[in-house]
């Protein structure tokens, strides 16, 4: 009922997106003494929810796998929500030009802006680790955070999302037995204002408008007039020396040109 299939995936790009800016993450160990690093580390990152790596965590302490190492983080998609205040009108339409022959248009209506909601979680053995991690990411945020993503690579259409943190919790599960491992978990909420686009279409340029007025009033006779307007050439495309109307007519959409225009009284 609603049309043919279509998949733009931009829902999955924002989502690695959001990814991508948390997979580049290191803790360092410094020397007391010196102050010089004895020890880096890059931090793992996982798409899932926290209770999938917490149950990973404590697998080993009944079992004989090998748990989860941690600093870790994880971060999962958790909500998608229709944004009203990004609203723009449902009939506009935004245009790209098909690079192999350039007669060709691709056309789509604007997209749909939709909020996604993100939970970033961030795994340590001590406050420390934590505090170092979490340090890398909230100053970039103030509270959001622009990141450019190619929504739909056909019609060469980049959006700017801007991410914006929430909120940010600390839970500390340490209840100073030697018997169990501490553990500190920051967990924080993000959203991420991205759109959703439906499908594309082929179009032909339009090489002719052609406008019909009527001219005269109801005491005088009507007459129809009939205004047409073609592309206009500027320079010389057919490379015979001159601009003409052999150079009109191979106008595309990527040229510079202006238009001809007539006049017919019907």
């Amino acid at each position: 009922m609603l049309g043919n299939h279509f998949y733009n995936e931009t829902i999955r790009r924002t989502v690695i997106g959001f990814g991508t800016l948390f997979n580049n993450i290191e803790i360092k160990k410094k020397d007391p003494t010196n102050g010089e690093v004895i020890e880096s580390e890059k931090v793992a990152l996982g798409y899932g929810p926290k209770q999938k790596f917490l149950y990973r965590l404590f697998e080993n302490e009944t079992t004989q796998k090998v748990a989860i190492t941690m600093p870790r983080m994880y971060f999962e998609m958790t909500g998608i929500s229709y944004d009203q205040s990004r609203k723009t009108s449902p009939i506009q339409k935004y245009k790209s030009v098909i690079e192999d022959n350039g007669n060709e248009l691709r056309v789509q209506y604007v997209p749909v802006p939709y909020t996604l909601s993100f939970e970033l979680g961030i795994l340590s053995k001590d406050q420390d680790t934590g505090l170092q991690i979490l340090e890398q990411i909230l100053p970039y945020f103030q509270p959001s955070f622009n990141i450019t993503l190619k929504m739909i690579p056909d019609m060469d259409e980049k959006r700017d999302v801007a991410i914006t943190l929430n909120s940010v919790n600390l839970e500390d599960e340490w209840d100073d037995s030697f018997l169990n491992r501490r553990m500190v978990i920051y967990t924080l909420q993000f959203s991420a204002k991205s759109y959703l686009y439906g499908p594309y279409n082929k179009a032909d340029i339009i090489r002719q408008a052609t406008i019909y007025e009527t001219l005269g009033t109801k005491a005088v006779g009507r007459r129809a007039a009939e205004l047409t307007y073609t592309p206009k050439a500027t320079t010389d495309l057919n490379q015979d020396g001159q601009v003409d109307a052999n150079d009109d007519l191979i106008v595309t959409a990527d040229d510079d040109f202006g238009f001809n225009s007539g006049f017919n009284i019907l």
